[in-house]
């Protein structure tokens, strides 16, 4: 089974290196698009991917790992909270393109920011908030009961023993959550097409109320819209994003390697 799984995401990460790697260079990396998106680079985009994503991360993380705290430690076990249980695990699976109208409808018009950075990445971040609630809970809970009676025995209070004890020995399981949100927010299309994204800037993004280019957007638009494009650029910008990810991923992953061994059960 693992074989199965595994082939098919090497044979795609070969045809990207293969037919994107000829594209990689530091001009690619660093420039901006020219002659009608059909050369040039794509540091626009990418400057823009990250913002989005930090964005996303500061307004999502906290509130993700809040709701956590109160849903796993504080809220009384009765039909409300697990109708807000099943609420969060039915949210996870709505459609990106229905996250994009809301966000459109949310932040955009009603609360009137615009096609902005601010409004793409709240968007993300309602998107991918589920993901943070459920990874943090699921930690929270993996922390043993004996470890929060120890700590009451010995007078501290509930927040003392969440603070000291429940949240160091549940870190790494949160950033599980924060790895997937990354993951998903990078590659997102639909949610910032409708909310911040743009074809083309020629200028990168001041503030989080500017317009941005972003990699999934730019890769979407030349795929689509630009049928001159070359295929290894195409493919180049598939490439680039693919690292990304990875990249992040490989780093939070290590983090929470070493967070978990410092444990001592």
């Amino acid at each position: 089974m693992t074989v199965a799984l595994v082939i098919p995401v090497l044979l795609i990460l070969g045809t990207l290196v293969v037919k994107g790697a000829p594209a990689i260079s530091w001009d690619f990396l660093f420039t901006a698009p020219t002659n009608n998106m059909t050369a040039g680079g794509i540091f626009p985009a990418l400057v823009g991917t990250i913002w989005l994503v930090v964005v996303a991360l500061l307004a999502s993380v906290p509130v993700g790992v809040a709701a956590a705290l109160y849903l796993s430690e504080y809220a009384p076990d009765n039909l409300l909270t697990r109708a807000i249980n099943l609420a969060i695990v039915n949210l996870a699976g709505v459609p990106s393109i229905v996250h994009a109208l809301f966000g459109f409808g949310a932040f955009v018009l009603f609360f009137n920011m615009g096609a902005s950075i601010l409004a793409a990445s709240l968007t993300l971040a309602v998107m991918t908030l589920p993901v943070v609630i459920v990874a943090t809970r699921e930690s929270l809970q993996a922390v043993p009961h004996a470890f929060r009676e120890a700590c009451w025995n010995m007078g501290a209070t509930r927040w003392q023993t969440i603070r000291k004890v429940v949240l160091p020995n549940s870190i790494s399981g949160i950033l599980t959550g924060v790895i997937l949100e990354v993951s998903r927010t990078s590659g997102e299309t639909a949610p910032i097409m409708f909310t911040g994204a743009t074809a083309f800037l020629a200028f990168l993004p001041e503030s989080v109320f500017d317009q941005t280019m972003a990699m999934s957007y730019h890769l979407f638009y030349i795929a689509t819209q630009v049928p001159d494009a070359p295929e290894e650029l195409t493919y180049g910008v598939a490439l680039v994003l693919i690292g990304i990810v990875l990249m992040m991923n490989a780093v939070s992953i290590a983090f929470r390697v070493y967070l978990r061994g410092l444990k001592k059960w």
